[in-house]
Order: structure tokens, then C-alpha cells, then sequence
């Protein structure tokens, strides 16, 4: 029966990771934080520069907040699921390492899931102001629901890892985890907004290796969780250390 190991955890902050990177994430980013910020080009620079640059932090944290609440709330909810199939979570895992092949092989173009690929649009109030946090806030939550193509099938992952998990809290701290991989390249590239825009326009071209990547690595994943090896990981990870010699950190946690 698998536990929230620190493999697990590990694999829920690279699919952030990847769900930052992806094709459909990556090169809409710029565009998000000045949509939420409210922050025009010409405002970067002269004497409004730090305040524009102020604004951009201060909203994409609360962007950041919006979408993290919802997908908590999805690991809780999909952790309360896995508190009732008790006797029945060992296959139910192995049925869901299947499930994330497929969404592995999917990312890599094998063939496509229709219901993940289909975008689900959120209309937007039309009270929310650009600019003003709680309007930043309603927006990052609406991006959480409505699942982006290229990034259906890498949280459909996490959520099938959350449902394996034996608690609630264990569910919900996942999908924290996971909120995690995507808020800090998020939030970094709002602290270096000007120079980090223009490397995103410039090596956009990148996100199509990382389509590949996240493919392999969901595929691996759900590997792992058919043949019940995700424990491998760990020991695997305490001889990296031993040969690194760096084994001895353990004793200090």
C-alpha cells in the first residue's frame, strides 16, 4: 500500500514543475501577470518602475493563492476518497499507474484522451479590476478549473497519486506540494519580470522537449505504481547518497 514517501512528494513538485513548463503554460505567462497586475510596459520603466514591479509581485501571489486553494481542495477531496477503498487501494493503485501510462503516453502524442484535452473555460466575473489582488486571487482559481489541454493529463496524475494516499491530510498536502513545482517558477518570474519575459519569448521553442519529458516521466511513474516498485525509489536514493557520502545527513532530520 503506498505512503506519502518522499518519492511521492518529489514526483508531485516536478509534475508543478512540468505543468509550469508546459507548451500551453510557459508562453502565457508574461501575459497572466500583466493581465492581473494590471501593469502596462511603459510602467517598467522610469520612476513607476518599482511600483509596477510591486504590483506584479503582489498579484501573482495572490494568483498563485487562488489556484493552490483549488487544487488543495482537490487533493482533500480525492484523499477523502482514498480513506473509504480501504482493502481495495493496492489494485486501485496498480489500475492507476495504468491510468497514468496512458495520460504519459498521451503527452507524447501516442494518441489523445478527449475529456483531458477538452478545455474547460470559466467565465470570468466581469466585476474582477486588473490590478487588485482579490481579482488575482478569483483569477488563479479559475485557471485551476479550467484545466488547460497540455496540463489535463499531469494533474489527472497527481490527483490519481493523492487518491492512493491513506488520509485526507495526505491528499491535501500533495496537491500543496504540487502547487508548490508551479507557484515558485511562477512567482520568480514575477520578481524578474523584464529580463525573465524575454527569455521566455526567446527559448519558448523548449516547452515541446519538456511535452516529451513530462511523457517519460509520467510513464515511469505509472510503471512504478502498476508493479507496486515505488519503495525502489527510496532505495535507490539511499545509495546515491552513500556513494555521494552525503548519507550522513539523515542523522540531522
Amino acid at each position: 500500500m503506498p505512503e506519502l514517501t518522499i518519492p511521492f512528494v518529489i514526483s508531485a513538485f516536478i509534475a508543478g514543475l512540468l505543468m509550469f513548463l508546459a507548451p500551453c503554460t510557459l508562453p502565457l505567462v508574461p501575459a497572466y501577470l500583466a493581465f492581473i497586475s494590471g501593469v502596462r510596459p511603459d510602467d517598467l520603466r522610469g520612476a513607476s518602475a518599482h511600483t509596477a514591479r510591486q504590483r506584479i509581485m503582489i498579484n501573482g501571489t495572490a494568483f498563485t493563492l487562488g489556484f493552490s486553494v483549488i487544487f488543495i481542495a482537490f487533493g482533500v477531496l480525492v484523499g477523502l476518497f482514498g480513506l473509504y477503498i480501504g482493502a481495495f487501494r493496492e489494485l486501485l493503485t496498480q489500475i492507476g499507474g495504468v491510468f497514468i501510462i496512458f495520460f504519459g503516453l498521451s503527452m507524447l502524442g501516442v494518441f489523445t484522451i478527449a475529456p483531458l484535452m477538452k478545455k474547460r473555460a470559466v467565465q470570468l466575473p466581469g466585476a474582477l479590476e486588473p490590478g487588485r489582488p482579490m481579482s488575482a486571487f478569483l483569477i488563479g482559481a479559475t485557471f485551476a478549473l479550467g484545466w488547460t489541454p497540455c496540463v489535463g493529463p499531469v494533474l489527472a496524475s497527481v490527483l490519481l497519486l493523492a487518491a492512493t494516499s491513506a488520509t485526507v491530510l495526505e491528499g491535501g498536502l500533495l496537491l500543496t506540494v504540487f502547487s508548490l513545482g508551479l507557484s515558485v517558477p511562477f512567482l520568480l518570474t514575477a520578481f524578474l519580470y523584464a529580463r525573465a519575459s524575454a527569455l521566455i519569448h526567446r527559448y519558448a521553442y523548449v516547452t515541446k522537449w519538456v511535452q516529451l519529458i513530462g511523457g517519460v516521466f509520467l510513464v515511469c511513474i505509472g510503471v512504478l505504481l502498476l508493479t507496486n516498485s515505488f519503495g525502489l525509489t527510496v532505495e535507490y536514493g539511499y545509495t546515491l547518497f552513500n556513494i555521494l557520502g552525503i548519507d550522513s545527513l539523515f542523522n540531522h532530520l
